[in-house]
């Protein structure tokens, strides 16, 4: 008789950038509910730090850790004082739309330097601490539906989520014979507050629910289901992959 798949988190030790608000918090709290202890990383303190004591009052496992991802060297020596981590979230990144004509190189710098090079250090710095203590474990990437299509006025945007689903592939060959899995989370828009401003535009809303086959915007809850897979024993097969919440809209 089979056994089924457990879900649960227990004894599993994650990281998460970006964890202040948004995609990270919700993460953080479906990990932390699933018997996690979580690493709630950001810039700032006040949000994080608010985050890790609720969570403990809930009798979750949780701690704060101020960093900016963009500080290669300075990230780097916080994640190598920490305890190993089984899970990381590489989930911290930006966006700034507007007509490639009118990007700037500071749009560029800000966008990609977040977004893929922050990236890309941030996973070098804990996919090395994990193959130096032996850790098998999981990398979720946070992508993107954009790292699969095009869209007008996301010319940085998609570059850099293009980027991430290159790397992440790249990254799971090199560290699958080390049992460390590497995959993409790629959602459609989400209600968080970097979307609000957009999503406050009827005829922008109107244009995005066109696309998105379900009728719907995307919540926090329904990407954090899919990282609480990812981190899980569930997905213990999968890695070099994408996994889409987009609603459809890749669908055609």
């Amino acid at each position: 008789m089979s056994v089924a798949p457990s879900f649960r988190l227990d004894g599993k030790r994650a990281l998460i950038t970006g964890a202040g608000r948004g995609i990270g918090r919700a993460i953080a709290e479906a990990y932390a509910e699933a018997g996690a202890e979580v690493i709630l990383c950001a810039r700032t303190n006040d949000e994080i730090e608010s985050l890790a004591h609720s969570l403990q009052a809930q009798g979750g496992k949780a701690s704060s850790l101020v960093s900016d991802v963009t500080d290669i060297a300075g990230f780097a020596a916080l994640v190598a004082n920490l305890p190993p981590v089984d899970i990381f979230v590489n989930n911290a990144g930006t966006n700034r739309p507007k007509p490639l004509s009118d990007v700037t190189e500071d749009d560029y710098d800000t966008v990609l330097d977040l977004n893929v090079k922050a990236a890309i250090f941030a996973a070098k710095a804990v996919s090395t601490a994990m193959v130096a203590a032996d850790v098998p474990g999981s990398i979720i990437n946070m992508s993107s539906q954009m790292g699969h299509v095009g869209a007008a006025n996301r010319t940085l945007y998609c570059a850099s989520k293009w980027a991430i689903e290159g790397f992440t592939k790249a990254l799971a060959v090199e560290l699958g014979p080390k049992d460390i899995r590497v995959n993409t989370i790629c959602p459609t828009f989400i209600e968080t507050p970097m979307t609000k401003p957009f999503l406050d535009d009827p005829d922008f809303k109107a244009s995005v629910l066109d696309k998105i086959k379900l009728g719907r915007i995307g919540q926090v809850e329904d990407v954090a289901g899919a990282a609480v897979f990812l981190g899980s024993d569930a997905s213990s097969m999968m890695t070099g992959s994408a996994l889409m919440l987009d609603g459809g809209w890749t669908a055609d």
